[in-house]
């Protein structure tokens, strides 16, 4: 599987017309060689490959890596330097977007003779659609978040704090075999669910109150993520209307999945159905975002967005409305685009669910 994904990774050059193709994003690493750790560089030419990591590395490199010939550096840029020298490339494909100014500078004043040529759209495109080892580990980490968000609202009270909810749930995520959080959960109640990302905070929660939850687990390198927004207590007519809005949106955007629908046209879906009832003021953010090794990663579901939904890929759907000095909703399911629409990978319902 690695090989094949190196292979994909080489059609690059030939698209990009360079010589060698230069890797320095480390998710893209892990996810073309399989190596783990948090210094490394790959180089790619048409047919070898060479991994530069660190002395902290190079022994759990040379266990995880495929593809490529593991060396390790005491200088990552005298390194690099050195092996284009050896080897000698006219052009150089590059990721431009993960690449500070800094070290682009150098390394062009180090390699004056090297054309460096931009392939950040090549190389995004290659983790859009994901393979089946990918969407088993995608299901899997989807499940344990969903089940500890679940049983997280079982011991939720009214007097805690966001910050001990948030709490709560990464411990969950912890004991069912979480390697990580995603990201810093949001936990925004009452008010403060008119900030998108509201992360916790020492706010008490109380009755009455709508409470928007936002997290992700990280398991097998990969993340889940997913919103549900709750009440605690009976909510108010205000309080279902703008629920209602908001599931109905994500209802239709789901259901209008399929492949060939242009990202743009699909974040349109929901749009128009929340301006329809008299919302549309109130949803800012895009419609949703690929989700794999980074927990926003291409595609993304926006008014802008050039993308084109590809059975295989992994997005969220997440409408929402936030309205200044109320609140605010939003529902968000990560879902696999298949053949005649999509599967929905995140577990909890999300029907209203009220809190006692």
């Amino acid at each position: 599987m690695v090989i094949d994904r190196i292979s994909a990774a080489r059609g690059c050059l030939e698209r990009v017309g360079g010589d060698l193709l230069l890797v320095t994003n480390l998710s893209n690493i892990r996810y073309l060689t399989g190596f783990t750790g948090s210094e490394a560089l790959l180089v790619l030419s048409p047919d070898d490959g060479w991994f530069l990591t660190d002395s902290r590395y190079t022994s759990q490199a040379g266990a995880e890596v495929t593809g490529a010939r593991v060396a390790e550096f005491s200088n990552k840029m005298e390194s690099l330097v050195e092996l284009l020298q050896k080897l000698q490339p006219s052009k150089v494909a590059f990721e431009a977007a993960h690449t500070m100014v800094a070290v682009y500078l150098e390394l062009c004043s180090k390699t004056p003779q090297i054309e460096y040529l931009p392939a950040d759209a090549e190389m995004t495109a290659l983790r859009s659609v994901k393979d089946a080892g990918e969407l088993e580990i995608l299901e899997r980490v989807a499940a344990i978040a969903s089940e500890s968000l679940l049983e997280t609202l079982a011991r939720v009270t009214p007097g805690m704090t966001e910050g001990e909810a948030a709490w709560m749930l990464e411990v969950a995520m912890r004991e069912r075999g979480a390697e990580n959080k995603s990201f810093d959960f949001i936990v925004a109640s009452g008010e403060r669910g008119a900030l998108p990302h509201g992360k916790a905070s020492g706010k008490r929660l109380a009755k009455g109150e709508l409470i928007t939850f936002d997290y992700g687990a990280i398991y097998g390198g990969y993340c889940s993520d997913e919103t549900v927004t709750v009440s605690l207590g009976e909510p108010d007519s205000r309080q279902r209307e703008v629920y209602e809005t908001v599931l109905g949106a994500q209802r239709a955007a789901m259901n209008a999945v399929h492949p060939g629908l242009s990202f743009r046209d699909l974040d349109a879906v929901a749009r128009d159905y929340i301006a329809s009832r008299g919302f549309g003021e109130y949803f800012g953010h895009g419609l949703g975002h690929g989700v794999g090794i980074d927990i926003h990663e291409h595609p993304a579901a926006s008014p802008r967005s050039k993308n084109v939904i590809q059975e295989g890929m992994v997005f969220t759907i997440e409408p929402g409305i936030y309205i200044s000095g109320w609140g605010g909703v939003r529902i968000e399911d990560t879902v696999v685009a298949e053949s005649h629409g999509c599967r929905c990978i995140t577990k909890v319902p999300k029907d209203l669910i009220v809190l006692p």
